[in-house]
């Protein structure tokens, strides 16, 4: 799968994922991950992508036309490389998409293409959302001060379901969210901590009596946090 990412801050996303388990993704192929700095595409001699918003306002708002011309740049340099995807996806990062979840990461994970645009200052003009973005997602009901952390939470959330990303499958389908529930608690060495000790049924080799347990305390623990994962399957 292949991400592109438009963005004001590009070493800022290439810094968070070229680490672990992303960064070894890129290196095996399993993921493409490029990024375009939208002010190489300015046609400012100042490389200027913002200005004031009609109407008044404080704050700046990111123009339409270094945008298009960074998208269509992308697009170029695919079909250059012989990249012609038959499932693609502009994403714009926004407070105002909907709110990024297990199921809409699933989705993505399905198209061979995802084009991120990662918006800052005000936010970008609306003429270039309407243009080029086919869906706003937003990472939750806050406000940040740019789309590049969102953008890169969206990446390693649809990258991790590729396949060669991570060892197993059953890494990702038996943990929180993806079950249905949060995943029930974890132990490893030592046997006791600071008076703690792990469970007697976890080291009884019993498997039955173990899957037992962790559903049930995966129930207890979503009942205690997120009781709306429960309402879902009603």
């Amino acid at each position: 799968m292949r991400f592109d990412i438009m963005t004001l801050f590009p070493d800022l996303v290439n810094t968070v994922l070229g680490e672990s388990i992303i960064g070894r993704a890129q290196k095996s192929g399993a993921v493409e991950i490029n990024t375009y700095n939208i002010r190489d595409y300015s046609e400012d001699k100042h490389r200027r992508v913002d200005d004031t918003p009609y109407g008044g306002g404080k704050g700046m708002l990111m123009m339409a036309p270094p945008i298009y011309n960074c998208y269509s740049a992308i697009l170029e340099k695919q079909k250059e490389v012989g990249f012609a995807p038959e499932s693609r996806r502009v994403i714009y990062m926004s407070p105002a998409g909907k709110v990024l979840d297990q199921k809409k990461a699933e989705e993505l994970s399905k198209l061979e293409n995802v084009i991120i645009l990662c918006g800052h200052y005000e936010g970008v003009d609306r003429r270039i959302i309407d243009e080029i973005v086919d869906e706003e997602i937003s990472i939750g009901d806050f406000v940040l001060t740019g789309g590049e952390i969102p953008a890169t939470i969206l990446v390693d959330a649809v990258s991790r379901l590729l396949p060669g990303v991570l060892s197993d499958p059953e890494c990702y389908e038996k943990e929180s969210i993806s079950s249905g529930m949060l995943e029930y608690p974890q132990y490893t060495r030592p046997y006791e901590f600071h008076g703690v000790k792990v469970p007697d049924v976890l080291i009884s080799g019993h498997h039955a009596n173990i899957d037992k347990w962790r559903d049930e305390t995966a129930r207890e623990l979503t009942e205690k946090n997120r009781p709306d994962l429960l309402e879902r399957e009603k």
